[in-house]
């Protein structure tokens, strides 16, 4: 029992849940920047090069016998998994710069002094009232 203890110990711990949160929005950020590159991005870049659809760049290597279907190596599908990922991480780049903007301008504001302890107000009126007679 002491083992599912500390597995529950573990997954409770606000690192872990963070991180599982992270990648569930990062796999959601993922599928959005990748029908955004081949739903928006890619048919005006291919209309602009004239009518041309990544998508279907291939190189066949093998043509289709009866036996065995043809081989083909898709570099237009890489070609859109690459700029998914170029946009994926300028995004990632510009959320993590806007975070350390954030910190240096919270390090940089000068914070209030604490409120001094019972003890130092009671030293302070102690100190006062000896200076004075």
């Amino acid at each position: 029992m002491g083992m599912v203890q500390e597995f529950k110990a573990f997954a409770m711990r606000g690192n872990v849940v963070d991180m599982a949160v992270g990648i569930v929005i990062g796999s959601a950020f993922g599928k959005i920047v990748s029908s955004f590159v081949k739903d928006v991005l890619m048919p005006p870049i291919g209309m602009l090069l004239g009518g041309v659809d990544f998508s279907s760049f291939s190189l066949t290597l093998s043509e289709k016998t009866a036996e065995a279907e043809a081989v083909t190596l898709n570099y237009g599908v890489f070609v859109n998994t690459v700029i998914d990922f170029l946009i994926v991480a300028f995004a990632i780049f510009l959320v993590v710069k806007a975070m350390n903007t954030l910190k240096k301008k919270e390090e940089a504001a000068p914070s209030a002094p604490p409120a001094p302890s019972k003890e130092q107000v009671l030293l302070t009126e102690i100190r006062d009232a000896l200076r004075s007679r």
